[in-house]
């Protein structure tokens, strides 16, 4: 079976993105490999969510990501369906329910 266990979001506004993916409730760690970037990662689930800075490259463009918070963990937002935007133009669809069960 093939899953996804990573997904790397590339921004040359990183302190920005982990503002806003922090206030949607996920906790990031800050991470950094040998002599790589400092990044933050995130486990949601069986999938690792990265934000990278972009350095020579370019930020990652044409992503929509789904997240499914509970209200207890998230942002200010009644239960339902709400459709959001990050700091790089990324539309984020984020479902606020009561519970996860």
């Amino acid at each position: 079976m093939i899953h996804t266990n990573l997904i790397v979001i590339y921004t040359n506004q990183l302190d920005a993105c982990h503002a806003f993916y922090t206030g949607l409730g996920l906790d990031f760690d800050r991470e950094q490999h040998g002599r790589g970037p400092e990044h933050y990662a995130t486990t949601l689930g069986p999938i690792v969510l990265e934000l990278y800075p972009t350095g020579t490259g370019q930020p990652t463009g044409r992503l929509r990501l789904g997240l499914t918070i509970p209200t207890t963990i998230g942002p200010a937002l009644p239960p339902g369906q709400h459709t959001l935007t990050d700091p790089d133009g990324r539309t984020v669809a984020v479902t606020i329910t009561e519970d996860l069960d």
